[in-house]
């Protein structure tokens, strides 16, 4: 991984390439190393997360997901965002927020609060006026908390952590104007 650069550029993807796609599985990676409760358990193999990477791409290229990335100046991908925009019938106007990682080189510099503003204005250009998420993470909820969203509750022994042991996630919400 390149040397992150304090300003990367955040942008949508709606195509992903194989090297983006080794990139963004490189971050998840790094999240997981570090501890992050992301779905993924110690160890994370490359092969298993290219093959998420794989189907977040698939659902990105038919409009299922939105997928926004941010890449230093090298183009290496150090943060990432996406939506889940395909919401059941009843539930045209939300979309969850998901797997909002940053690498751990990259951390500091506003760059989550820049993904978070991000994937923000990209709901409401799909039309989506309600986003929820879940979350693990005691810096990811104040940044949650500094950017408007609501805390509903926490689910005790709701998933695991990389390396075991049951983790508590939090619930989420931010109705969108």
């Amino acid at each position: 991984m390149s040397n992150p650069s304090p300003h990367p550029t955040v942008r949508r993807l709606t195509m992903v390439t194989e090297p983006q796609l080794q990139s963004l599985a490189e971050l998840l990676i790094d999240a997981v190393e570090g501890g992050a409760s992301v779905s993924f358990m110690r160890p994370l193999s490359m092969a298993k997360a290219v093959a998420f990477w794989r189907g977040v791409a698939e659902d990105a290229a038919n409009g299922a997901r939105a997928l926004l990335v941010a890449e230093d100046a090298c183009g290496a991908i150090v943060g990432t965002v996406h939506l889940v925009l395909a919401q059941p019938e009843n539930q045209p106007h939300r979309a969850d927020l998901s797997k909002m990682l940053v690498h751990r080189r990259a951390r500091r510099h506003g760059l989550g609060e820049r993904l978070m503003k991000a994937a923000e204005s990209l709901a409401l250009e799909c039309g989506k006026t309600l986003l929820v998420l879940d979350t693990a993470s005691d810096d990811a909820e104040r940044l949650y908390q500094r950017s408007g969203w609501q805390r509903c509750g926490t689910i005790p022994g709701y998933a695991l952590w990389p390396e075991g042991g049951l983790c508590d996630t939090v619930l989420y919400y931010r109705v969108l104007v």
